[in-house]
């Protein structure tokens, strides 16, 4: 096994379903990560703005209930909005920065919070911060949210006796922080178990989605081991042209192994009367040398002739369902070239009518000779002229386009009735032989592998003979 067969065997593509549930698994994934993210994200903000509201509220409260001495010292009128405000190193602490001097609450006896003395705020200036590092009651490090707003005190109404001052209410930050990873591993947890679930109602619908084309793998091996003779037709509508064409390929080949099996079996049956009669001749004694050389010679020719007319009704069945389009002008033109020298005696001229682009679908063996037979029938015939028309025929639903292919001349055309005799199968002559009549049988063949139809008529624009080809549009 050389190096480039292992790497094949090892890197061999994943399957179909390997691929769409990967591909499926790793966009779910994907989506409930940034759903995640986003929702702590919003959650967070969320958080820290119902923080900063609260304590709002709290310096709120506090501005209502404070009053100061004539010597600017704090007094504070009434009860603290919530009891933690008394309990020192509690976590929820009131800082009032007043000129030259900064109060704090009980809570804040004991820990070390951030620096307010030049900290004041101007009138009705609010600022949200955090966190901030401090020094907790037991020494430890920690971390607050502050809130701070710009007063001004009225005094006794006298505009000397006014002076502002700020109010800051400080909130460890662990409560907040307990409510994000609190949230966060309920999201997670809830994200997990829907993941979960999404991935394995995605394997479920991928395996029924995928059902389809495991039945027609599945039929396809029972058409190679021969216990079906075709493909189905209850398939979706997407697997429809994959089925065709398996249908059509199989349908194909048995009729070419049909063909070749008759062409054996005719050029059998053909053989033997030649060889019954040399047989006899040799058997006899009767005949002389010079008789039976004779002989010889004309059943050998007969023979050379009947293998050569079934070798030639073979080589025009090479028919494959996908092939390269074949321009119909190219070749018309090369043909009608050579048929206009040997019938130049007659003048016989060949007009075209062939649509821009158009393109015969199959082999170029089996165009020459379908239009090489034509034409050279037409020349035979005709008195002057010959019309080439070639047409696509359109097709739906993203078929290739058909053909119609016509071959007109100006000769004495071929009665009604004489139609089947003219293009009768498996006719032995001589004519046949030399090339004056297996045209047409060879152009039936054609027509028939190609799953076409032949119409002979009268042409109506040239008055004489008309071989109109109709081929299907392809698969």
């Amino acid at each position: 096994m050389t190096g480039r067969q292992w790497l094949l065997k090892r890197w061999r593509p994943r399957s179909l379903q390997a691929r769409q549930l990967l591909a499926a698994s790793v966009g779910l994934v994907a989506f409930l990560a940034l759903a995640g993210y986003a929702l702590d994200a919003a959650f967070g903000q969320t958080a820290r703005d119902n923080l900063s509201e609260r304590l709002k509220n709290y310096a709120t409260a506090y501005a209502g209930g404070i009053d100061f001495t004539r010597d600017g010292s704090l007094y504070i009128r009434e009860q603290p909005p919530d009891p933690r405000f008394d309990v020192p190193g509690s976590g929820l602490y009131l800082q009032v920065v007043m000129p030259g001097h900064v109060a704090n609450s009980m809570s804040a006896e004991g820990p070390m919070l951030p620096d307010v003395s030049d900290s004041t705020l101007k009138p009705r200036e609010e600022v949200f911060e955090g966190p901030l590092p401090i020094t907790q009651i037991d020494g430890t490090p920690g971390e607050v949210y502050r809130y701070g707003i710009g007063l001004v005190w009225g005094g006794d109404g006298a505009p000397e006796s006014e002076f502002p001052y700020t109010i800051y209410v400080l909130e460890d930050s662990r409560a907040l922080g307990m409510q994000l990873r609190s949230f966060r591993a309920a999201v997670w947890f809830w994200l997990g178990v829907t993941g979960l679930i999404l991935l394995l109602l995605q394997t479920l619908v991928l395996q029924w989605s995928l059902r389809p084309l495991k039945r027609v793998i599945n039929e396809l091996t029972r058409v190679q081991r021969g216990e079906r003779e075709r493909m189905s037709e209850l398939h979706p509508r997407e697997l429809e042209p994959l089925t065709e064409s398996i249908n059509a390929f199989i349908e194909s080949e048995r009729e070419n192994l049909e063909r070749q099996r008759n062409t054996l079996a005719d050029l059998a049956h053909s053989l033997k009367t030649p060889l019954a009669v040399l047989r006899t001749q040799l058997e006899s004694g009767t005949s002389n040398e010079a008789e039976l050389r004779e002989e010889v010679g004309v059943q050998l020719q007969r023979m050379n002739n009947l293998v050569s007319y079934q070798l030639a009704r073979a080589a025009s069945s090479g028919h494959k369902l996908f092939s390269a389009p074949v321009p119909i002008e190219t070749t018309a033109e090369e043909i009608v070239r050579g048929l206009e020298k040997v019938y130049a005696a007659k003048g016989v001229l060949c007009e075209f009518e062939v649509t821009p682009g158009v393109n015969f679908y199959g082999e170029p063996g089996d165009l020459q000779e379908l239009l090489g037979n034509l034409l050279e029938n037409a020349f035979k015939w005709a008195n002057r002229r010959v019309l080439l028309t070639a047409r696509p025929i359109t097709a739906g639903n993203g078929k290739r386009a058909g053909l119609m292919l016509a071959v007109d001349d100006d000769g004495p055309g071929i009665a009604e009735d004489n139609i089947a005799k003219v293009l009768q199968r498996g006719v032995r002559g001589d004519e046949r032989v030399q090339g004056h009549g297996i045209g047409l049988s060879i152009v039936q063949d054609l027509i028939k592998a190609y799953r076409g139809e032949l119409q002979v008529k009268r042409s109506e624009e040239l008055g004489g003979a008309r071989f109109e080809v109709t081929l299907p549009p392809g698969i």
